[in-house]
């Protein structure tokens, strides 16, 4: 359809895409061939005002399946700015394969008074006909997106089937052979490999395992990436060793949908040996468990933290003779030992009624309620009556017994901001969410002892 002649400039960006990187070295690659024939189409276009813009908006390398692609981004600001009156591109595919992507696009495009071309459907937005044959193409763009998808899951599904290692980054104990691309076994890894499955055989634990691996200077796998950015060859935690304990290539395995198949890879280790530690982890997982399925315990969830490992703590309960115990753990401990924290354990039960018994006095506290009663009053530019504060502190109330623990750690949450456990000196810092209210206690006890914390299972 043709436009009416004016005296008015249409400055035309031309966008361009391809998927892959491959071929972007060469003197004359795919985008320069779609932005020759958007430039040859915008010439075309010259006596309707229509100039093509010096500024490249190319794609080489990224999907069309989204639209987190920096040239993309780059025409969406300038079109934002007011500097684009037209967006041309080869096919329409180049702009986006996602249907609801491009229809977000075209929107953007309507609300900007852009308008959009494709050079080889011959069609634009202005007219109606362009936009139903546009959203035709898009939805067959789609459709063989989704089919590609689908042959590439098949490929990779067969590929795994054949024992096949299907990419990614060899695990420790590996590495990938240029030629084949199948594993390959490091020599000098699959040493340390060996030892971290004969270690936890003997040691049934993870931090136990993790600690002499450190304290004999071994480091996990080493990787330097294409942009030449280094990764790993750093200090094992129990969370790297159960990694390596449950990757079942080290038998000469691969898993695909829990089913497993005989690996292309020689075997570091025997399967009795991989089945001897996956049976340790499971017995260990029984014994041990997070407390956030606990009904009964954890209120303290996401506020305590210890002060020597700036690092949280979480609740955990063992199992000890068909009682449970439940105590707060240094997250630090957890991934590096209870070596590296001289906080590991605190008692659930006596540290919440120590926090709560603190709340109490901070609430009963005149002056201190006063001070909270300023920052509450200041911040909300509500004025609040002293009684009426104390009637909103439920933990005052003889009600808070009868609250579930949910909603204990939901109230406490509204209160406190932090709550800070010091180790070397047995204190806790409670930390308020109005600004400047802090309050100190000691803990009075020993933290780790258990008082008639063990409920029988």
């Amino acid at each position: 359809m043709e436009t009416k002649k004016t005296d008015k400039k249409i400055l035309c960006a031309i966008y361009t895409r391809v998927s892959t990187s491959e071929g972007l070295e060469q003197e004359f690659s795919s985008l320069d061939n779609q932005r020759e024939a958007a430039e040859s189409y915008i010439q075309s276009q010259k006596s309707e005002g229509w100039v093509a813009l010096n500024n490249r908006y190319d794609d080489g390398g990224f999907t069309g399946a989204n639209t987190d692609r920096p040239a993309l981004q780059h025409l969406m600001d300038d079109i934002k700015d007011g500097k684009i009156n037209c967006v041309i591109v080869y096919k329409v595919d180049r702009l986006s394969r996602s249907l609801l992507d491009f229809t977000k696009l075209l929107e953007f495009f309507d609300q900007q008074q852009v308008t959009f071309v494709s050079v080889t459907q011959h069609f634009n937005t202005n007219t109606s006909m362009g936009r139903l044959t546009l959203n035709i193409l898009l939805s067959f763009a789609q459709f063989e997106r989704e089919i590609i998808s689908e042959r590439t899951r098949d490929k990779m599904a067969a590929a795994k089937k054949k024992g096949r290692f299907i990419g990614g980054r060899p695990p420790l104990g590996y590495d990938i052979d240029p030629k084949s691309h199948k594993l390959i076994i490091n020599s000098n890894e699959a040493k340390i490999v060996k030892e971290i499955f004969y270690l936890y055989l003997e040691k049934q634990s993870l931090l136990e395992t993790a600690k002499v691996l450190n304290e004999k200077k071994y480091v996990t796998k080493q990787f330097t990436s294409s942009k030449g950015h280094k990764f790993g060859g750093i200090k094992f935690t129990n969370c790297g060793v159960q990694q390596i304990i449950k990757n079942i290539l080290y038998a000469g395995k691969v898993k695909y949908q829990n089913e497993i198949y005989d690996g292309q890879q020689e075997a570091i280790i025997s399967l009795e040996t991989f089945q001897k530690a996956q049976g340790i982890l499971s017995n260990n997982r029984r014994e041990q468990r997070s407390d956030h399925k606990e009904p009964t315990h954890g209120i303290l969830n996401g506020l305590l933290r210890c002060t020597a490992c700036n690092s949280a703590m979480f609740a955990i309960y063992t199992l000890k003779k068909g009682c449970k115990y439940h105590y707060y753990l240094c997250a630090k401990a957890q991934k590096h030992g209870y070596q590296s924290c001289p906080t590991r354990l605190l008692n659930t039960q006596n540290t919440e009624l120590k926090v709560v018994e603190s709340i109490r006095q901070v609430l009963n506290n005149e002056q201190e309620l006063r001070n909270i009663l300023h920052a509450i009053n200041e911040k909300s530019g509500e004025v609040i009556t002293m009684s009426k504060l104390k009637e909103g502190f439920l933990i005052n109330s003889p009600l808070w017994n009868d609250l579930f623990p949910q909603e204990k750690a939901r109230f406490l949450k509204t209160l406190l901001k932090q709550i800070n456990y010091d180790a070397s000196k047995e204190n806790l810092n409670l930390v308020f969410n109005e600004d400047g209210i802090r309050f100190l206690c000691r803990m009075d006890f020993d933290p780790k002892k258990v008082k008639n914390n063990g409920s029988t299972v």
